[in-house]
């Protein structure tokens, strides 16, 4: 008469397995949010730097020619939403159950989403003029000679990317490089790993650490220092406005100016006011100050239309699974 027991589950045992698969993965297993942003990049980083790389290697060489540029743009559209977008979202998963405002999904007010675009702008700018004085450090002729080489192979390979003859192939190479690296990349920096840091290093540091991140991860050592700073400032955007979108429509204007810009055949070390080679020292300075004054104002205008964000985030609301998505 002991066939039947042990097949049933105890009451109190349902209820234990029912509460523990209520609770995330991360939480579930004790994994720290800061941990598991960590480990995030190093499998996004995995996926598309090191096997989206071998894979480019091996199906276009070091050195993509014209002929390739159509299924170069392609395999790169590709490598964005298959190696950095679905993974993304699939690691979203284990760290909450309600990824629309883990992620900031919300729609955010119009004027958050234009603004922007002037401070982008500015930022360009000075960040240019900051190159324009890297380049004039001098280095060893070794490491010149390796330097230029590196700089080379990455404009070659952005050129190819980026070159457009008429308005239609502009328009595929923004959705190519503009579009969908602004969603693809959003999502996993300010997305998942500006989240996962919020919640154990505190804001300013989270956008900090994941703009340094965000530099690094380009494997572009020419290009470190701009590449961190937009980094920054993209999540500054977000966390302020509390809405991934302001980010996404940030990094998106960054990326068109360059296509734009190498549509009309513009250098892309040239600045908007001349080509830097031909201007003194003083004259980049003012410049650079010029639109430091006018990414300020920016900034100002996009803080007074981000207050009411703020309150929500001193309020103790800050995109968890508990806010409100039409905040």
């Amino acid at each position: 008469m002991m066939e039947d027991q042990g097949w049933e589950p105890e009451p109190q045992d349902l209820k234990l397995t029912e509460a523990a698969s209520a609770i995330p993965f991360i939480e579930r297993y004790g994994i720290s949010p800061p941990l598991f942003g960590f480990l995030s990049l190093l499998a996004v980083f995995v996926t598309y730097q090191i096997i989206g790389g071998v894979l480019t290697y091996l199906f276009f060489g070091m050195k993509p020619v014209e002929g390739q540029a159509t299924a170069y743009r392609i395999a790169t559209a590709l490598g964005e939403l298959l190696l950095i977008l679905v993974p993304t979202l699939m690691l979203v998963r284990f760290a909450t159950f309600s990824p629309r405002p883990f992620l900031r999904l919300r729609i955010p007010d119009i004027r958050t989403l234009l603004v922007p675009l002037v401070g982008v702008f500015a930022l360009q700018e000075m960040l240019q003029v900051y190159l324009v004085f890297q380049e004039r450090i001098p280095l060893p002729e070794p490491l010149q000679k390796i330097s230029e080489e590196f700089k080379q192979l990455f404009e070659e390979a952005y050129k190819l990317l980026a070159s457009s003859n008429s308005v239609p192939e502009l328009l595929w190479v923004i959705v190519v490089i503009a579009l969908i690296p602004a969603v693809a990349e959003e999502f996993l920096f300010r997305g998942l790993v500006q989240r996962c840091f919020e919640k154990g290093l505190g804001p300013a540091w989270a956008i900090a650490l994941t703009g340094i991140i965000f530099g690094v991860y380009h494997v572009n050592p020419f290009s470190f220092v701009p590449l961190a700073v937009i980094g920054m400032y993209l999540g500054f955007l977000a966390y302020r406005s509390n809405s991934l979108w302001t980010s996404v429509a940030a990094h998106f204007y960054n990326n068109a100016f360059a296509c734009v810009a190498t549509f009309f055949h513009m250098d892309e070390d040239s600045l908007i006011v001349g080509n830097p080679e031909k201007l003194s020292p003083g004259f980049l300075l003012a410049v650079f100050w010029f639109f430091g004054v006018v990414f300020l104002l920016a900034t100002y205008y996009f803080l007074r239309f981000t207050a009411r964000s703020e309150k929500s985030h001193a309020g103790g609301d800050n995109g968890d699974e508990s806010s409100s998505e039409g905040h």
